[in-house]
């Protein structure tokens, strides 16, 4: 008998999915995310067996998938039920860009796409120095506060914290970048305003980020990304998905917005 790579597999967050379809090997994916929308086929042809923290398994064991792969401390207890069902998981938990890069390398060599993942990751480093040194002839790095949710108010995750670098700014709350949790980068009006962004960046995991709410806040007209009206968004698909469409199209936005501050 000779042993084959994995034919059969479910995706259980985007950014798995889109990376998979870039390594030419959409075909082997039989499941996915209700909320992936890159790329736009995957969306049109796959079946959708889970959300974020809930999952069809009666769907998944019909499927019967050869591995299915997972995201974060948030898809724990879906991942559990399915290790409990028999299915074989891999569960990634990346949180910088070093470790998205090495997951692109490891995916790559689960599914028999080694080269293209090697090939995929050597397109990225370059793209992120070349951004970096360009970042670097900035005359003003301005400083940036990157609201990931509002109630209550997180700074952004470390992929994010690091990308607003290369991209030429600073983040206001770099020593939140490290920590993992959600609740451990809560952060507070009273910081924000001592700290006077320039720039103020929402990404509501979902929502739309709403200016005129954040305007109001108390204080915040002493702000001078307020002042200024320096607010934006940035589609939490395109930057807090830990993948391909952060280090392209999300980093793209960030350099748009620090380079012609």
């Amino acid at each position: 008998m000779k042993t084959k790579y994995p034919e059969r597999i479910i995706c259980l967050t985007e950014e798995t999915t889109e990376l998979i379809y870039l390594l030419g090997a959409g075909d082997k994916i039989v499941g996915i995310s209700g909320f992936t929308r890159r790329p736009p086929e995957s969306r049109k042809t796959k079946p959708k067996v889970c959300t974020y923290i809930d999952a069809n398994y009666e769907k998944i064991k019909k499927l019967n998938p050869d591995y299915i792969f997972a995201f974060s401390d948030m898809q724990a207890e879906i991942v559990k039920n399915l290790t409990l069902q028999g299915h074989h998981l891999v569960l990634f938990n990346q949180r910088s860009i070093k470790e998205i890069l090495q997951n692109i390398l490891v995916i790559g060599s689960i599914i028999d796409k080694k080269r293209e993942s090697e090939k995929l990751v050597n397109k990225y480093e370059k793209r992120l120095e070349a951004i970096s040194k360009k970042s670097g002839e900035l005359k003003y790095r301005p400083k940036v506060y990157f609201e990931e949710w509002f109630e209550p108010m997180i700074s952004g995750i470390c992929w994010v914290s690091e990308l607003i670098e290369i991209a030429g700014g600073d983040d206001i709350f770099p020593e939140l970048r490290n920590k993992k949790n959600g609740k451990e980068r809560i952060v507070t009006s009273e910081k924000v305003i001592k700290r006077n962004p320039d720039i103020i960046i929402g990404s509501w995991c979902g929502k739309q980020f709403k200016k005129n709410q954040v305007k109001k806040r108390g204080g915040w007209d002493k702000i001078s990304a307020v002042k200024n009206k320096k607010l934006y968004e940035i589609k939490s698909s395109i930057i807090l998905q830990p993948g391909p469409a952060a280090l392209t199209e999300g980093l793209d936005k960030l350099v748009k917005l620090t380079h012609s501050y």
